[in-house]
């Protein structure tokens, strides 16, 4: 398993660095990521209880009068299209955050109370193992 693990990091980076592009073609757009880059570590904030009509502009409208907002997403679901009643917010700064959990914390947007605290990072799946594809490689001489 750990051939196969090495084999799939090796071909994430050589497509990274075959793309030409100094950003990563999945998270933040091209920008929020050089934003983000330059100025260092941004906060992530995680917000629950979020009205079902609460757009992302609206989010980012919202938590911009504490600071820089990088990037402000409204999860949707892919059935249907409809809201799923949590976001999350970046800021540039971890000041911005920490004054943003403070005062809206508890507070009402568009009708609904909602929690703000900061973003948990995402559980590795299998624990950063891959998950196994046909039969098992033959054990090499290394691993005997």
């Amino acid at each position: 398993m750990a051939v196969a693990y090495k084999r799939l990091q090796k071909t994430i980076i050589s497509s990274l660095v075959s793309s030409g592009s100094n950003t990563p073609s999945f998270g933040p757009p091209a920008a929020a990521y050089n934003l983000i880059s330059r100025r260092g570590i941004a906060s992530r904030l995680y917000v629950a209880g979020l009205s079902f009509y609460t757009t992302e502009k609206a989010l980012q409208d919202a938590f911009s009068q504490f600071g820089q907002v990088v990037e402000a997403h409204v999860m949707m679901d892919k059935v249907s299209s409809r809201s799923k009643g949590f976001g999350f917010v970046t800021y540039a700064s971890a000041d911005d955050a920490e004054k943003a959990i403070n005062e809206m914390d508890g507070k009402t947007l568009h009708g609904r109370v909602i929690c703000v605290e900061l973003a948990k990072p995402r559980a590795p799946i299998n624990n950063g193992v891959p998950i196994a594809r046909g039969p098992p490689e033959p054990p090499t001489t290394e691993q005997l």
